[in-house]
């Protein structure tokens, strides 16, 4: 974790910084203590961005100031390369960063389980994000700020809360949301401290349960009992006078007087916060302060990297490659550098063994940078395939499946590969797993597994289905173009020899990707990369004969690449 402090004093931002810093530091602490085999460092770094007072935070981050309601006092950027929290340093109200801590147990908790359901990933969020920090000690479990709701309304039926998922009206309807997640911090705060909850030892358990594939519902009775029990137990609880917390004695690593202090030239400041807009997607604060950073150090790694990224997601590849090249010459350490100047060069595509050898090779240094980066680990699974070593891809590709479980697409990809190794059943459970569990684009990318598994390999029960309104047709082939306009996006598509266009109309359209795209969600554009790609299209057809329809739905998928010997045959078909 990087933290950056500015406009402030320096006494004054010092003291401030290493305050944030040590609040970090024991949130780290306190899930260390609670679940002690948790991975910690995510391969997607985080820093964290500390502006002095309200003014300063609103130049960081205006789009808050142009919404009606209570401004942030901080606020969490997840990503996959990169992750970003911004907190306002002199509010100092206690729980003025809950929704900042919350944010950042959401990353915790994604990164080491599989899956969790929704009602407890909120809940563990709010139980965590309103940890209280002392200097010597750190307050777990104190009443989340939306407690009082619950004395306001009557309570879901725990039956109900267990099976809201995203589609669900308590998750998005603004009179019901506020109760769920009231709800899902009081069940979770019960079944730690509650009676024979074991100070959270049955919750771990029922944890472990979730994260082998047990159904949810079942590994519930089996350690909680039946769900209706507790609504009553539940109600009686809520409404006692005063509820249990933990208090944890902060470790010596949380001692503030140890951090390093050390204070960027303006020109890092310009590029650190060039990148926060840019992987905010804001381009247009971006460009001018990187441009500055590189013109007042023009041998500023990160800057020239930062700028790579702007090139890259405005589809100028070469300059990209370019840009890329100088940060990783400038600095051996800047492995996001390496790994898209690899992955821009030929190298990526190539089937000569030397180019091959390369391209392995500019991996495994990638990951010797950065050991958690799930991205060239995906890579190199795709390698192994191509080279005809399934085997080794599985290993490889279950390796990014425990880096970042939490990403569908990559317990696809593992599944695919079982599919090549001839292991259906396995190939099969990892189709069930996510299509039972994740939504939209990922839930239908699993659909499409399943259905790729001979029949006699599936298990007996109801199949996972894609749902089609009616009305609307699919098709799928490879994406020849998409074309960006000021009118909105068209994509060409081959089907079967035969080029189909298809465009969006306003505000009817969804779009999705796999999690296997090797430059992945921070940086994705429909506008740009995606040719090659298959694409899966739903859409209203069209009495026009001029396009094939007008587009509903368009997910692009990554298939996994043939083998040797099958890009040989392919290339020798009349």
């Amino acid at each position: 974790m990087g933290l950056y402090s500015f406009g402030m004093p320096v006494g004054i931002r010092d003291n401030d910084a290493r305050r944030v810093a040590r609040e970090f530091e024991q949130m780290r602490a306190v899930f260390s203590s609670g679940f002690p085999n948790f991975q910690l460092d995510s391969g997607a770094p985080l820093l964290v961005l500390a502006p002095r007072d309200e003014s300063s935070m609103k130049a960081l981050a205006p789009e808050f100031w142009k919404r009606k309601g209570a401004k942030p006092a901080g606020f969490f950027r997840h990503g996959w390369e990169k992750q970003f929290a911004v907190v306002q340093l002199d509010d100092v109200r206690p729980g003025a960063y809950q929704v900042v801590y919350h944010e950042y147990a959401h990353s915790l908790l994604h990164m080491n389980f599989h899956w969790i359901p929704l009602w407890l990933d909120e809940g563990l969020a709010d139980f965590y994000g309103s940890t209280r920090f002392e200097q010597s000690r750190t307050l777990v479990g104190a009443p989340s700020a939306r407690f009082r709701v619950l004395g306001s309304r009557p309570l879901i039926p725990v039956a109900t809360l267990l099976a809201v998922n995203q589609a669900s009206p308590y998750y998005h309807d603004e009179d019901k949301i506020q109760i769920f997640y009231a709800e899902a911090w009081a069940l979770t705060h019960y079944l730690i401290f509650g009676p024979d909850m074991g100070q959270g030892k049955k919750l771990n358990e029922f944890l472990a349960l979730l994260q082998t594939g047990a159904e949810q519902t079942k590994a519930f009775l089996q350690v909680f009992g039946d769900a209706k029990d507790l609504d009553t137990k539940l109600s009686q609880y809520v409404q006692q006078f005063a509820l249990p917390t933990w208090f944890v004695k902060n470790p010596p690593q949380t001692d503030e007087k140890t951090f390093t202090l050390r204070t960027l030239a303006q020109a890092e400041t310009k590029a650190e916060l060039g990148g926060f807009h840019l992987w905010a997607h804001d381009l247009n604060d971006a460009k001018p302060l990187l441009e500055e950073a590189l013109k007042g150090d023009p041998k500023l790694p990160l800057a020239h990297e930062n700028m790579a990224f702007l090139d890259f997601v405005e589809g100028k590849d070469e300059d990209a490659a370019h840009e890329f090249s100088q940060a990783y010459e400038l600095d051996s350490k800047q492995y996001l550098s390496l790994f898209y100047r690899t992955m821009l060069s030929p190298i990526s595509k190539s089937d000569a063994p030397a180019d091959q050898g390369a391209f392995r090779n500019a991996l495994l240094n990638t990951i010797h940078l950065n050991q958690g980066f799930a991205p060239a680990y995906v890579e190199l699974a795709r390698l192994a395939v191509r080279q005809g070593n399934p085997t080794v891809a599985l290993a490889i590709a279950r390796r990014a499946e425990q880096l970042e479980p939490s990403r569908a697409g990559y317990h696809l990809l593992s599944g695919q590969i079982l599919l090549r190794l001839g292991r259906g059943p396995e190939a099969a459970a990892s189709a069930k797993f996510v299509a039972d569990r994740w939504f939209g684009p990922d839930h239908d990318e699993a659909v499409e597994l399943w259905n790729n598994v001979p029949l006699a390999d599936r298990p007996a029960g109801d199949p996972p289905l894609e749902v089609i309104p009616p009305g609307i047709q699919t098709m799928s082939g490879l994406l020849k173009s998409a074309n960006c306009g000021e009118k909105g996006l068209t994509f060409d598509v081959d089907h079967d020899g035969q080029k189909l266009t298809f465009r969006t109309v306003a505000g009817g359209w969804i779009g999705g990707y796999s999690d296997t795209l090797w430059y992945g969600g921070d940086h994705f554009s429909f506008c740009h990369h995606t040719e090659g790609l298959r694409a899966v299209v739903r859409f209203k057809p069209s009495s026009d004969q001029t396009y094939g329809g007008d587009l509903t739905e368009i997910e692009l998928r990554e298939d996994l690449p043939p083998s040797l010997p099958q890009a040989a045959a392919e290339k020798q078909k009349p």
